[in-house]
């Protein structure tokens, strides 16, 4: 017996069909746009409300202002007292922030034609401030400075020498060699080795103006050859230089380094304040350089080239601003640095990296292949 061909359901069957299959199990109507995203911030402002902590946290935050950041050194300040009560409230503000990171409002979105587009974005931009505000190590630093005594009065004594009309580059130099040769190593190494994630751009802009780039590097770009010679011919800057050279130096083609890598950083702090300072050259990654240019350079252009790249291409120097960025990242955030900063290690890439042994090289090849096939 032949069978009568079937003839296809009516396209609104078909599209209820769908629909159905679309609905999660054991829904019964479609849901509005806000219910079916888990990462609304609607949702997640729900269920802060719910749970007495969170809503604290969030109510105070709510009182901080949009973008928080570290007074300038050179800012004239009212009084002891009114200083007291600004970090105070900024230090509520980071606590607060802190208290909000396990709940799902930081990572909480907000999507287009959704209902309550409004409250929605209310509710991420109060929030939003505090994932940057929490991961600002640069802005941390900072504050511990500042409620240094001793810190504090030295970071203002080379941020008024460095700012703005008033700026005498000579006394500039000297007051931030000042800072970083009395102040304690550790305020000093916080404050200019701080990590930054690479989209946080206060953190990274932060972090390089410490040395008040505006002021301490000069004015117009010198021949890097012209510059050496005058560090050459001062004493200071030429024993500080020699220092830098011995151990920020790769003794071979593996880049083994002549000595330990806090021997380098002490070197690289201390070229800072003499007429070969160096500094980050951007807000978004960790590469450092001198301000020279090698134009000009004629059959010198080779010294000169190396002269930059013992600086901007240096591998012990690399990695040893890159592992104390690690240890300052770890101070802050334990185990929690890795999420904190999920692209920190790519800053710190370079085409300076220190060659490694055959085993670590493998690792290193093999994990991007793990990763992409999901099998880690």
């Amino acid at each position: 017996m032949v069978r009568a061909p079937s003839t296809p359901p009516p396209l609104p069957v078909v599209l209820l069909l769908l629909l159905l299959l679309s609905l999660p199990l054991g829904a019964e109507e479609a849901l509005p746009v806000e219910s079916r995203l888990a990462n609304s911030c609607l949702q997640a402002r729900k269920q802060c409300r719910a749970e007495p902590a969170c809503e604290a946290a969030y109510q105070h935050l709510g009182s901080c202002a949009s973008g928080p950041s570290s007074p300038p050194p050179a800012r004239a300040r009212s009084g002891s007292g009114s200083r007291s009560e600004e970090l105070a409230g900024l230090a509520d503000c980071l606590q607060a922030a802190r208290r909000l990171r396990n709940s799902s409002l930081p990572g909480c979105s907000c999507h287009r034609r959704m209902k309550q587009q409004a409250a929605c974005l209310d509710i991420y931009w109060t929030v939003h401030p505090a994932r940057s505000l929490d991961s600002d190590v640069c802005l941390k630093f900072a504050m511990l400075c500042t409620l240094h005594d001793k810190c504090d009065r030295l970071r203002r004594a080379y941020g008024e020498a460095c700012s703005g009309t008033h700026c005498q580059r000579h006394v500039c130099l000297q007051q931030l060699r000042t800072f970083f040769e009395r102040a304690e190593e550790p305020h000093v190494q916080g404050l200019l080795l701080c990590p930054c994630a690479p989209t946080d751009r206060t953190c990274g802009e932060r972090r390089r103006n410490t040395i008040a780039p505006g002021c301490a590097l000069p004015s117009t770009t010198p021949n890097c050859l012209d510059l050496r010679s005058l560090c050459i011919g001062d004493p200071l800057c030429r024993s500080r230089l020699a220092d830098f050279q011995i151990h920020c130096h790769p003794r071979d083609i593996l880049g083994t380094c002549a000595t330990e890598q806090f021997r380098c950083l002490r070197s690289y702090l201390g070229l800072i304040g003499t007429a070969m300072t160096p500094n980050f050259i951007s807000s978004v990654n960790t590469s450092v350089a001198l301000s020279c240019t090698c134009r000009g350079s004629g059959n010198l252009q080779e010294e000169c080239e190396q002269l930059q790249r013992s600086f901007s291409r240096n591998p012990c120097l690399v990695e040893a601003i890159a592992a104390k960025m690690r240890v300052h990242k770890q101070l802050f955030f334990g185990d929690t640095a890795a999420s904190v900063f999920p692209e920190m290690e790519a800053q710190n890439e370079s085409p300076a990296v220190r060659l490694q042994p055959w085993v670590p090289f493998l690792f290193c090849c093999t994990l991007p292949l793990i990763l992409c096939c999901g099998l880690w």
